[in-house]
């Protein structure tokens, strides 16, 4: 069963998608901003399939998040989320390291697929 750990600043939003890439049967962990998930990768020696993060977050944004990511836990597949044209921008730099960019707002079946192609893509890398 892959482990996901979901960084989003928004309950609701974090809520959602716990919820419904929950119902493909992966285990989910959850983070507020993205030092709470860097905290979670350090304390877990990285122990998750896909780190799934929204860009914009207070105290540690998306992108910070991913850098640090990619670069303690190389491994780790990583899957942004935003809903500004310019985050999209600023992730584009992070083709290297990030899989892809989910735009907001998605339908439960767009975020279920975004989450099991980068599956997919980890377990080929």
């Amino acid at each position: 069963m892959p482990r996901i750990l979901i960084a989003d600043d928004e309950d609701s939003m974090r809520a959602l998608v716990a919820r419904a890439i929950g119902m493909d049967g992966h285990d989910i962990v959850t983070a507020q901003d993205g030092a709470e998930a860097l905290e979670i990768l350090i304390r877990e020696a990285g122990a998750f399939d896909l780190l799934l993060t929204d860009i914009q977050m207070p105290v540690m944004d998306g992108i910070a998040l991913a850098l640090s990511a990619a670069r303690d836990f190389p491994r780790l597949t990583i899957l942004l989320m935003t809903g500004f044209a310019d985050q999209r921008e600023r992730a584009s730099n992070l083709n290297a390291i990030a899989h892809d960019v989910i735009i907001k707002p998605f339908s439960v079946a767009d975020i279920r697929a975004a989450v099991a192609d980068a599956l997919a893509a980890g377990k080929t890398e």
